[in-house]
């Protein structure tokens, strides 16, 4: 190689870097460093991320972040989304001395792509391979949207006679039912899962544009501050996982009725939903869930979105904190 073409290289290298730190730097938008990056504990070796093998066979990936003698907050995401949704949360409690789980849904992000098995039950149960295997314990498990839903699954089903679980907390969450049944009159209509199924079948890659350009974030309302940075990241975790995992997620979000569950959910439980959730509304989801909790409570945020977790950051962080503490 002459001397003009590894100086060549070496010009391109460095403008490729420095193209990459600009990059980084303008694509951040402010609402994933509300709270974030200060005072992080020092070194790397308390952030590893791995693989567990559930009892039918599946390949779940996990991040495993924090000192592990601390208190361990475990997050779930929601559709069709996978555990990077959970970032500002968990550098938030990471710098508060906490040690934060989150993994990515069978058929979503970096799990396996497998035909069987998207239903609440298996969500609970690949959350519990999880749980066993880092052998969590008083933990405190949040989960967001259809995440909601598979911590109320798995804490009804897994978390309290092992005593895994401290306390739960259901964000703009899936439960009781959404879909309109006869005992769930106040539920949407079943033309409003088949649109999304239909989106899904149809061009997955547009509907992964549209969903969070619109509703989810509720950027779609007059005034709405819209960063594009979050659109695309909303994009790129759904497109990540598998068409099948999604289209059969739907049902499993929508007509999954979990009355029961929440029924026998013992553990302190904070329910928090956005009075202007487009997507998952209220009515018949946070206030009709905390009545049928034994040791719940609803904090109702107005004005704010299903997307609040990462548009709110700034306010939700410091209040998932203060229970988690409590």
């Amino acid at each position: 190689m002459t001397e003009k073409s590894t100086a060549l290289m070496l010009s391109r290298r460095q403008t490729l870097l420095a193209g990459a730190t600009m990059t980084a730097a303008i694509a951040v938008p402010s609402v994933a460093l509300s709270q974030a990056t200060s005072h992080l504990p020092k070194g790397t070796h308390f952030m590893t991320s791995s693989f567990v093998e559930t009892k039918d066979g599946v390949q779940i990936f996990f991040k495993d972040w924090g000192p592990r003698d601390a208190q361990p907050i475990m997050f779930h995401h929601g559709w069709p989304l996978s555990s990077d949704d959970w970032d500002a949360q968990m550098l938030f409690f990471l710098q508060h001395g906490y040690r934060v789980i989150a993994h990515d849904r069978r058929g979503h992000g970096r799990s396996q792509q497998v035909s069987e098995g998207h239903d609440m039950d298996h969500y609970a149960a690949d959350a519990s391979a999880v749980a066993e295997h880092l052998n969590l314990k008083n933990a405190v498990h949040i989960g967001h949207s259809t995440g909601g839903g598979e911590v109320a699954r798995y804490v009804a089903k897994f978390g309290q006679p092992q005593g895994r679980v401290a306390k739960a907390v259901l964000v703009s969450a899936v439960p009781p039912i959404m879909l309109k049944t006869a005992s769930n009159p106040g539920g949407l209509p079943m033309e409003v899962f088949d649109g999304i199924r239909s989106g899904v079948a149809e061009n997955r890659a547009q509907l992964f544009i549209d969903f969070p350009t619109g509703p989810f974030y509720g950027f779609n309302r007059d005034g709405a501050k819209i960063y594009p940075g979050v659109i695309q990241n909303w994009w790129r975790q759904g497109m990540m996982g598998s068409a099948k995992a999604h289209y059969d997620g739907i049902k499993a979000f929508s007509e999954t009725d979990q009355t029961d569950d929440l029924k026998k959910i013992t553990v302190p439980t904070l329910v928090m939903h956005g009075d202007d959730d487009q997507v998952v509304p209220i009515a018949d989801a946070a206030e009709l869930s905390v009545k049928l909790l034994k040791n719940g409570t609803l904090k109702v945020y107005k004005g704010y979105p299903h997307g609040m977790l990462t548009t709110h950051a700034d306010v939700i962080n410091p209040d998932l904190l203060a229970f988690v503490k409590s």
